[in-house]
């Protein structure tokens, strides 16, 4: 089913038009715990779930770098529309991994929706022609919108674990129909409220083998360069451009006060004063560093990838190494324009406040954790690491 393309321009141009609404009405996702059917519908018409969608069933199959774009530009509005974004797009990649007659059922109009998780705490048991699953999985971002909804499960089969090629346990995606989702009311959180990431959970449900992601494509090549890249790498990097987004905000929204904002005792607002001053040019300078080292790492990814249809371990390292550092260098220019802004900061009219809560959530996401860097400096180091993780 063909759609209109849709030019990277277009996506971008988008991104902005929309993460000024978002801006605007960013108090009323926070308390609504989720985004709003109608923001979530906005998204997909706007093609931002369709992203990382093959581009033989209607996708967009965009470069890694304009999708970060994408979700940096809507963090600038509103964090958790820029997160569920990134998971919507980043869930739409396991398209490219089951029969393209599967996936064609599944993308079946444009704002088709798939989101998911990763994590493989669910259990799939291997039946006549598919799998029975059963699980329970945390952090469903943007589930309660989503038409098609993954959950990672342990493939075992006569109550024993499935193995793949190479002796290792299979733990495979399955996609599931968003009516068979029971919905648990868990997310109660200090940041990222708006994402809508609660529990989910299916009993006995049966899913067939079309629908296990890589199950019948085990071994073989990426069809294109945008799949040769791994699912972690794609998590990582949209946390990270959250987090610049966040960082950009935080840095506009403090310059804006320090204009208008006077210290006690004083006639001149906190713009003139010295120490802020200096924290601000450094945050600049820190945002802008890290951001250049994202884009870059990823370009050259990017560009291994359209070359070889694979990305070494040096470059995933990188990229890894890269948004690891973009998301702690984030959290640390949030943090120093939340205390420039004084008793302003703590208040709930404050965006400060808000920024500060969404990107210390963001940074407890195990892709970007400071294990991440115990794994990158091991290989650095030329020490056996365990590189699957990159």
């Amino acid at each position: 089913m063909p759609h209109p393309h849709m030019s990277h321009e277009d996506l971008l141009s988008a991104a902005e038009q929309l993460s000024g609404e978002f801006y605007a009405k960013a108090d009323d996702i926070e308390q609504q715990r989720r985004i709003p059917a109608e923001i979530s519908q906005q998204m997909a018409a706007a093609g931002f779930y369709r992203l990382a969608v093959p581009a033989a069933i209607g996708g967009l199959e965009a470069p890694p770098a304009v999708s970060s774009q994408v979700f940096e530009t809507l963090a600038r509005g509103d964090a958790s529309c820029a997160w569920v974004a990134f998971i919507g797009a980043t869930s739409g990649s396991a398209l490219s991994g089951i029969p393209a007659s599967a996936a064609q059922e599944i993308f079946n109009r444009p704002d088709s929706m798939v989101t998911g998780v990763f994590a493989p705490t669910g259990q799939a048991h291997r039946v006549a022609g598919g799998f029975r699953v059963s699980g329970r999985w945390q952090w469903g971002s943007g589930s309660q919108n989503a038409d098609w909804v993954l959950g990672g499960c342990m493939l075992l089969e006569n109550e024993e674990p499935m193995l793949d090629s190479h002796g290792r346990p299979r733990n495979h995606m399955v996609l599931l129909p968003a009516a068979e989702i029971e919905h648990l009311d868990t997310w109660h959180v200090s940041g990222l409220c708006g994402t809508g990431s609660l529990d989910y959970q299916v009993n006995d449900v049966f899913v067939p083998q079309e629908r296990v992601v890589g199950f019948l494509r085990e071994g073989r090549v990426p069809a294109s360069p945008l799949y040769s890249f791994p699912n972690f790498t794609f998590l990582a990097l949209g946390v990270g451009a959250v987090c610049m987004g966040l960082a950009r905000a935080a840095i506009d929204e403090l310059i804006a006060l320090g204009t208008q904002k006077k210290r006690v005792g004083s006639s001149k607002s906190i713009a003139y004063k010295s120490t802020a001053q200096v924290k601000v040019a450094q945050a600049e300078a820190s945002l802008r560093s890290a951001r250049l080292f994202y884009y870059d790492a990823l370009e050259q990814a990017w560009q291994q990838a359209l070359q070889e249809s694979s990305v070494s371990v040096e470059l995933r390292r990188d990229v890894r190494l890269a948004t690891t550092h973009a998301v702690m260098t984030c959290a640390q220019v949030v943090d120093e324009m939340y205390t420039l802004g004084g008793g302003t900061s703590v208040y709930k009219t404050s965006r400060l406040q808000r920024y500060f809560r969404d990107v210390h959530v963001a940074t407890q996401h195990i892709m970007v954790a400071p294990s991440t860097l115990e794994t990158i400096g091991g290989h650095l180091f030329g020490l056996e690491a365990n590189v699957a993780t990159l």
